[in-house]
């Protein structure tokens, strides 16, 4: 399922371009067009989910999710370290309304 005035659902269609850095069954992992880390790498699920605590009923996805960051970490030699964010509501920071770490 898709929103499709949704702007990482229409990334997800490859509707609108990006930079696509991993992909797994449930997750798509592409940079970030404003960084603010030097490696800024956003990590969705495929089908359109509000905000990440939706994704405590899709435990696959979520693990999915989780799993595809930690591996888009490695790849970016991130060994030391990485930071995990997820924004969940307005009133958390979530600017756009499609769940993603």
């Amino acid at each position: 399922m898709t929103a499709p005035t949704c702007l990482f659902c229409r990334i997800v269609a490859d509707r609108i371009p990006a930079t696509v850095v991993a992909r797994s069954e449930h997750s798509l992992a592409f940079r970030d067009i404003d960084p603010q880390a030097p490696t800024h790498v956003l990590v969705v699920p495929r089908r359109h989910v509000h905000n990440v605590g939706e994704l405590a009923q899709a435990p696959e996805e979520l693990a999915d999710l989780v799993a595809l960051a930690a591996r888009v970490a490695e790849q970016e030699g991130l060994d030391r370290g990485y930071r995990m964010v997820a924004n969940t509501g307005s009133e958390g920071g979530q600017i756009v309304f499609h769940a993603h770490v």
